[in-house]
């Protein structure tokens, strides 16, 4: 049987498993998540004019998944019987407080803006954290792309030999729904061990290497030369980049060690903190959105005592993270967001000492981008319990980190299935956060 029956003979995923093993065994290429779940969206028109809010031109996304308590975080209320044992403190910003657990956050609170008036439909974890990365409720008939997704659609990478979207930890939080594979989020794992599979095995020599990617480019010549289809064709641009990327300079970007130990350490010496100082020396080359997730963040049971274990390294790493780029000038363009699925109940429930899921109303920050600090958005009453001032909505919140971006919040992106869709669903930005 000749290569060309072969090939007549399979049907399409039979043809991209070849072409994707070709070439993962042959280069020696193990980091390709673009290699998967190719499904061509539809092309966008002409881009629209663009709204000019903020100066971010990356966003830094981090995530804290199970929930953060806003009450026990950056919205107490001092004296309220919903309040527990967790104290406030001033900060730089005048009427800003925040729990004591952010002491070093309280210095920095000035660069800030608490979005303290959020609210989400979905309650459970799954479903709030679909909805807060791309706006949409979920539906079992299509798979929506994560804001980051569209970021790197719409703009794409400033440094063509890095990917515009890094998903650090919880990679399996992020994904490019109906979009093609091209714009995936690069995951890492472990911040710390760099980009995986990025170079010539130890065991191929550059002699059989080059043979290797000769025998490629006749098979793919081959292969491309009957299939003319734009799948095909992005899969050879992929493995062009994938070669560039192993010859450039920019693989350093993802080399933690050229860090002083003393950042390091002040970032703090776990995936989080490691995972941050990435996400910074990613941005200062060129990747426009990078997502770090923290977990552990659902409080059911024991809430204060697991405040006091997760509060203290994000209050050190986001304090570090802020101060850092200020330090490079890196903070007017680039947006720091610090969000959650959902909040927590102001009840304490029964004799389980913890809070509960509580989409009603939650909390966010804001920084860098254009957005002015020192500032809260929005109120919650006494309690911590109804949003009273300045209702967000989660596609609010996301057509506002759209806004800092100068994103068109109208362009429409068809699916596959022809069905239109937006950045931020119908999400209107809150611009008074905006200097």
């Amino acid at each position: 049987m000749t290569l060309r029956e072969h090939f007549d003979g399979c049907d399409g995923p039979t043809r991209r498993s070849f072409v994707a093993g070709a070439a993962s065994s042959m280069l020696g290429l193990g980091a390709m998540p673009l290699l998967s779940n190719l499904a061509l969206a539809q092309e966008e028109p002409a881009a629209e004019a663009r709204p000019t809010g903020g100066t971010a031109k990356n966003v830094i996304y981090i995530f804290l998944s199970g929930g953060m308590s806003h009450l026990d975080t950056f919205d107490p209320k001092p004296g309220a019987g919903t309040q527990g044992p967790t104290e406030s403190i001033k900060t730089t910003a005048d009427d800003v407080l925040v729990s004591s657990h952010f002491k070093n956050m309280a210095r920095h609170m000035d660069k800030v803006a608490v979005v303290s008036s959020l609210s989400s439909t979905q309650g459970a974890h799954a479903q709030g954290r679909y909805f807060m990365h791309t706006s949409y409720e979920p539906r079992g008939t299509i798979k929506h792309p994560s804001f980051g997704a569209w970021v790197n659609r719409i703009d794409g990478s400033a440094n063509p030999n890095l990917p515009g979207f890094v998903a650090v930890g919880g990679a399996n939080l992020a994904s490019a729904g109906f979009f093609p594979s091209e714009y995936i989020p690069l995951p890492i794992g472990d911040p710390e061990a760099g980009l995986k599979n990025s170079k010539r095995h130890k065991n191929v020599d550059a002699r059989t290497f080059d043979k290797r990617l000769e025998r490629l480019a006749k098979m793919n010549a081959a292969f491309q030369d009957r299939y003319t289809q734009k799948k095909v064709r992005a899969y050879t641009e992929m493995y062009d980049q994938a070669m560039n990327l192993m010859d450039s300079k920019d693989l350093e970007a993802f080399d933690l060690t050229k860090e002083p130990d003393a950042l390091r350490i002040a970032y703090g010496n776990d995936n989080f903190g490691q995972g941050c100082l990435l996400a910074r020396r990613l941005v200062e080359n060129g990747v426009r959105f990078i997502e770090v997730v923290s977990g552990g963040w659902d409080t059911h049971n024991e809430n204060w005592d697991k405040m006091e274990e997760k509060c203290p390294p994000l209050d050190r790493t986001l304090a570090t993270l802020l101060a850092d780029l200020e330090a490079r000038g890196l903070l007017e363009e680039t947006l720091v967001v610090l969000a959650t699925e959902f909040g927590r109940t102001p009840r304490i429930n029964g004799g389980r000492n913890g809070r509960d899921h509580y989409p009603k109303a939650f909390t966010c920050l804001l920084a860098g981008g254009g957005v002015k600090g020192g500032q809260r958005y929005g109120k919650t009453d006494a309690e911590g319990r109804e949003v009273i001032e300045s209702q967000l909505m989660v596609p609010d919140f996301n057509a506002t980190i759209a806004y800092a971006l100068g994103l068109p919040l109208d362009r429409i992106i068809y699916s596959p299935s022809k069905r239109p869709f937006q950045i931020a669903h119908k999400g209107k930005p809150a611009t008074a956060l905006f200097s």
